[in-house]
Formats: structure tokens, C-alpha cells, sequence
């Protein structure tokens, strides 16, 4: 029987070989074959790439024979345009599966794993669509259609992942690289990550995801590293439930160091980019729209945040530092825009409505905050105040200006050169946890407690 699998040179476009490495092998093979005059033997030559093409029918067998060969060999796979119909496929150490963009489709028929690899360095795969076709898989075996175990220095580039049950690419102890690619309806996250050890996720288009865009966790606490830069990420929902686990565009939990940087994130159903126990994490240049609770959060048993330069346009809060009762402290919140604030009145207790709300050791600078129907800024939290400094923001049209908690146990805080206009409910108020109480600290005769300072503010 004739095998379909073919074994051939295949002539690439400048940019494939560019990115296998095979210009400079190719050339010289040709050269020496040229050179060699009578002598030369060019059936000798090895081959370049093994090329697979599509055939009706389950084609697991045959791409996985092409996937081991190749491995053997060193050299990349090529499939060409058309739809695969495979099943569960084993990427080997330096696997490389170079397919044509958005035509070469790899699509699931049932399995316990889709494409999975586990102790398997340099796996690149690019220009290859993977599709899901919402078909059950064994979560207890494969937590995504690309499930990668223990890789060291995988690249998935140009790669659309659609139309998964659970996540769409699962990384465990991974370093590498996710660029250029797009992730699509999946049933739970697009892009799971858990205890990195290296890895850059940028340029990427995640949407449609079920419960979160981007996750990265540790399953403890410790630094990460993971840099996530330049993305796409919109439609995000919360069909898990809960109370903020779910509905993130970008979900940081215990991993130390993660920059989040540059991206555009529209409608998810909690917040844009939630840090909870992340210690220093940067959130720095992102524009953020729709937002069903706090745009950007940084929350829990977290010691060190930096929230600068971000753009935020309709959520229920715009900036949360917060949970001191938890050990959430150390934080710069500066230079952000803030717009178009909305109060959720179907809750009983977490209407928010506010700006920015910070609790302990924290400066808030240079932010412009616009429609905040609570209040603008917010300081504490009954006693959980410490070591809060606001200088120089701009405040307009909101319930209350700066709101700062009254509790004696609270810490000190400073208010000063702030411009605060349009404000329904004062400029500068003390709270009682929601309640305001106490004249408008602005204004000329107030006296306000010992621990706060406020000067050389301008209510308008």
C-alpha cells in the first residue's frame, strides 16, 4: 500500500525559511550538489521537510508518523492547505509544525488530549488553525487543546485556537513564547498559564473566552516573570460564577513580577486585568473599556503594585487597591485617565461607582477622574487606612470629590493641591465605611482629625 504521507523538498516562501532556519542548509546542499560535477548524487541529498497533505478521513496515524519522523530527523513538518481530521497528537522534543496560515486547519475528532507534550524542548508551532469543534476531551488528562507540560523555549506563533470545551492553550512550567496568534470561544480560558519560567504572551487576539482571557497562576506564591504585552482581549464572560475568579480579561493569582503592559481589553464581565496576591505587578499603558466591576485590581495578600498610564472608560470602579485587612498594601497609582463611571443598584452591598479606592501605603498622583457617581477617589475602609498620600489629581463631576475614612484606627493620609469641580455630595469628605458625615474638609474652617492633612486643594 502506498503511504500517504510524503517525503519531499519543499519550496518555501523566504519568510518559512527564514523562521526553520533552512536557507542556509538548503543553499549549501544545493551548492555542493552543483559543485560536485558527475559525481554529485542529489537522491542522497536528506530531505528539508516532510510534507503531509489532506486526505478524507481520521489522518491521526499519518500526522503523527510525520510529527516522529521528523523529530527523528531534524527537520520541520509542513502541512499543506486543507483540513486534518486527527484525533490525540504527542509534539516530540524540537517538534515544528509549520502549516499555511489560516488555511492549514487541524480538527479534533474526539480524544482524551488534542495536541499535548510534556518534557519537550524548542516544540514551535506556526501558521496553523486548531480547532476544538467543541468535542469533550479528559479534563483529567488535558487541560486544553494545546497542552504543554514542562517545555522549555516553545514558540506558537500565527496560530488560531478556536472552539474549545475547556482552555485553549494550557501551559504548566513552560518558557517560551505565544505571538501573533488568536484564541476563540473557549469554554473556560484562552490562555492558561501555571508556575512560568519565562514566558512573553504578545500580539494576540483573545475573545469569546467563557470565564477568563489570559490566565497566569502559580499554585504557590512566588515570582513569575511572565510578561504580557500588546493583546487584544474583549468579550469576556463569567459562566463559571463567583465573585471575581471568573470574567477577567487578563487573571494574575500568586505569580510575583508579571508586567501587564499596552493592551486593549473591552467587555469582560469583572475586570480588565485583576492582580490577586501578586506581588509587584505592573499594570502600565492599557486602555480599558466596559468593565462590569473594577477595571484594574489589585487585591488580597499583595505587597507591591504599580497602576500608571492606563486608560479606563465605563466600569463600576476604575482602580482598586485594596484587602490591608489581607496584607494588600505598597502601591503607586499614577497618571491614569478615568471616565464614565457607573453604580451597579442592583447590589445590596458592592455598588462601587468610585475612581480610584485605595487603602495602605499608597501615593495617588496625576490621575484625571471624570463621572464618578460615588466618588472620585476613596481612601480606607473603616480601619484600614495607612500611610495614604494624594497630591495632584484632577476631579470632575462626581458624588463626592476625595473621600477618606473617619475611623480612629485608620492611619494618616494627605490631601493636598488636588482640583476638584462639579462635585454633588463635597469636595473632601470623611466616611463612615459609605456613609459621609462631617462638614467638606475644603472648604476654609473645617478641622479636620490630626491624621489627615489636607492643603492647598481647589474645590470649584
Amino acid at each position: 500500500m502506498i503511504s500517504r504521507l510524503e517525503i519531499t523538498l519543499m519550496p518555501l516562501d523566504r519568510r518559512t525559511l527564514l523562521s526553520t532556519g533552512l536557507i542556509a542548509t538548503g543553499f549549501a546542499a544545493t551548492t555542493a550538489s552543483a559543485g560536485a560535477g558527475p559525481r554529485a548524487r542529489p537522491e542522497a541529498t536528506a530531505p528539508s521537510v516532510l510534507s503531509v497533505a489532506p486526505t478524507s478521513g481520521d489522518q491521526t496515524a499519518e500526522v503523527q508518523a510525520a510529527i516522529d519522523k521528523a523529530a527523528e530527523r531534524g527537520v520541520p513538518v509542513v502541512l499543506a492547505p486543507g483540513r486534518f481530521q486527527v484525533g490525540a497528537l504527542t509534539l516530540r522534543p524540537r517538534s515544528h509544525l509549520i502549516g499555511t496560515p489560516r488555511q492549514s486547519v487541524l480538527q479534533f475528532i474526539g480524544g482524551a488530549t488534542f495536541l499535548a507534550a510534556e518534557g519537550a524542548p524548542d516544540v514551535r508551532l506556526e501558521g496553523l488553525v486548531v480547532d476544538g469543534d467543541r468535542l469533550a476531551m479528559d479534563a483529567a488528562r488535558a487541560t486544553s487543546l494545546i497542552a504543554l507540560v514542562d517545555c522549555e523555549a516553545f514558540v506558537l506563533s500565527d496560530v488560531v485556537v478556536r472552539e474549545g470545551l475547556l482552555n485553549g492553550i494550557g501551559l504548566t512550567r513552560c518558557s517560551g513564547r505565544v505571538n501573533d496568534c488568536t484564541i476563540a470561544g473557549m469554554s473556560d480560558a484562552g490562555l492558561l498559564s501555571l508556575d512560568a519560567r519565562g514566558l512573553d504572551i504578545a500580539h494576540n487576539f483573545v475573545t469569546d473566552c467563557a470565564n477568563n482571557g489570559i490566565q497566569v497562576w502559580r499554585s504557590a506564591p512566588g515570582d513569575d516573570a511572565t510578561i504580557i504585552s500588546g493583546n487584544r482581549i474583549e468579550r469576556i464572560a463569567a459562566k463559571g460564577g463567583g465573585t471575581g475568579q471568573n470574567g477577567n480579561g487578563v487573571n494574575v493569582f500568586r505569580a510575583g513580577g508579571v508586567l501587564v503592559a499596552n493592551n486593549r481589553i473591552t467587555d469582560c464581565a469583572y475586570t480588565a486585568i485583576r492582580g490577586n496576591g501578586a506581588d509587584n505587578i505592573q499594570m502600565i499603558g492599557n486602555s480599558c473599556s466596559k468593565a462590569g466591576e473594577v477595571a484594574l485590581y489589585a487585591e488580597f495578600a499583595f505587597e507591591g503594585a504599580l497602576i500608571s498610564g492606563n486608560v479606563v472608560e465605563k466600569a463600576a470602579s476604575g482602580i482598586s487597591v485594596t484587602n490591608f485587612n489581607e496584607g494588600g498594601r505598597l502601591a503607586v497609582v499614577q497618571g491614569n485617565l478615568i471616565r464614565d463611571l457607573f453604580r451597579r443598584e442592583h447590589e445590596i452591598v458592592d455598588v462601587r461607582g468610585i475612581g480610584i479606592g485605595i487603602e495602605a501605603d499608597t501615593v495617588v498622583s496625576g490621575n484625571v477622574i471624570e463621572n464618578a457617581p460615588s466618588a472620585g477617589i476613596s481612601a480606607g475602609w473603616g480601619p484600614y487606612l495607612r500611610d495614604v498620600s494624594i497630591t495632584g489629581n484632577l476631579i470632575r463631576n462626581a458624588g463626592i470629590g476625595i473621600a477618606v475614612s473617619s475611623d480612629a484606627a485608620g492611619g494618616a493620609c494627605l490631601i493636598s493641591n488636588n482640583m476638584i469641580s462639579r462635585t454633588q455630595n463635597g469636595a473632601i469628605r470623611t466616611m463612615d465605611h459609605a456613609v459621609p458625615h462631617g462638614p467638606d474638609l475644603a472648604s476654609a474652617d473645617a478641622q479636620p482629625p490630626a491624621r489627615i492633612v489636607v492643603s492647598g486643594n481647589v474645590a470649584v
